[in-house]
């Protein structure tokens, strides 16, 4: 089989650079073996425009948000599915002075944040004293049924191969050739395992452990994403994403009894409403220590090229810079320098 790009992986990296791929009419194929634990998979896909405890604007949101609803909205239809939806966060402040720099800060990002007016709305449903913060717009991307369509999507045509990748069969020469596939580039959208391949392995991967519950909540609103320093997103059918952790110190990636006993004690504090766990997540993100993603070809090996890092902030990052790589592809324009690979020309030659 010849094609123009192997793609390696299908997480939310590989699925908006092959979907972008697909737009463009480049010929590719995928290369994934449906690994459970990728961090895509245990994602909540949540669009968020401010972060932290100081409430700032995420980086370069006033591109990415936009960006992000209009390249998810097209997904969707693409698919004919609703593959994003607009869900406003509840803020609810756990003390005083979160409270007092919320407000202050109200009249500074008024694009993104306002001031709760009734508090009546959810004294029903949660335990709070200070009071809440709007943040909107939000985003939450659906992604339990938008990777599992694309994935049959791609099976279905021919352009995936469901199969774990092994770097030995892979030669590279004039041209890619790995089994009976030979492609002119390969794009590595492998997440935390990118930092053991050959070419890439010099660059400032820092992989992070996240985890999650997943509850259940009879006839409970879902039409917003409620935060306490846990954040609690719906994904439909009554069933919560609640997280997440960042670890950096952890043995392994799996699920830990101590995430889940803190976790459940803590929404058994916050919820009024009572409520089942139903599942429990968790994965590695490959995130970066400079926090921006790895977008492009590697400097010497011009053929093997990188699309990666997107951390916390896949699900807003990945649309955005696959749609910007394939248009530096198609048309040579450029790739933002915050995240083209070629940063880390001098640390890939060695």
């Amino acid at each position: 089989m010849q094609v123009d790009y192997l793609i390696i992986g299908l997480g939310i990296s590989g699925t908006m650079l092959s979907y972008e791929f697909s737009r463009a009419g480049l010929a590719f194929m995928v290369i994934d073996d449906a690994n459970q634990a990728a961090s895509s998979r245990a994602a909540a896909g949540m669009i968020n425009p401010v972060t932290g405890r100081r409430i700032v604007k995420t980086w370069m949101i006033d591109e990415f948000l936009p960006s992000a609803y209009e390249i998810y909205s097209e997904f969707g239809m693409t698919l004919n599915m609703q593959a994003i939806h607009k869900t406003p966060v509840i803020d609810f402040f756990p003390n005083q002075q979160m409270q007092a720099a919320f407000n202050e800060r109200v009249d500074e990002i008024p694009e993104y944040l306002e001031r709760g007016v009734n508090d009546d709305l959810f004294n029903e449903l949660f335990n709070f004293q200070y009071g809440y913060g709007i943040i909107r717009p939000a985003y939450t991307v659906n992604t339990r049924t938008l990777l599992p369509a694309w994935r049959k999507q791609l099976k279905d045509s021919g352009q995936l191969l469901e199969s774990r990748f092994n770097l030995a069969d892979l030669t590279i020469n004039d041209g890619i050739r790995y089994e009976t596939i030979h492609a002119n580039k390969i794009i590595f959208c492998t997440g935390n395992s990118g930092a053991t391949l050959p070419w890439f392995k010099n660059l400032p991967f820092a992989e992070n452990k996240g985890q999650a519950l997943i509850i259940e909540i009879e006839d409970f609103p879902a039409e917003n994403i409620f935060a306490k320093g846990l954040k609690m997103l719906p994904l439909g059918s009554n069933l919560f994403w609640v997280g997440s952790s960042y670890e950096w110190d952890f043995t392994d990636a799996g699920p830990t009894q101590e995430f889940r006993d803190l976790t459940m004690q803590q929404l058994r504090d916050w919820l009024r409403v009572p409520f089942k766990l139903a599942d429990h997540v968790a994965a590695l993100r490959p995130a970066t220590l400079e926090r921006r993603p790895f977008v492009g070809y590697h400097p010497e090996f011009r053929q093997v090229g990188i699309f990666n890092g997107m951390g916390t902030k896949g699900y807003s990052l990945a649309p955005y810079f696959a749609r910007q790589f394939t248009t530096h592809i198609v048309s040579g324009t450029a790739i933002d320098p915050a995240a083209d690979v070629q940063r880390f020309r001098k640390v890939l030659a060695r």
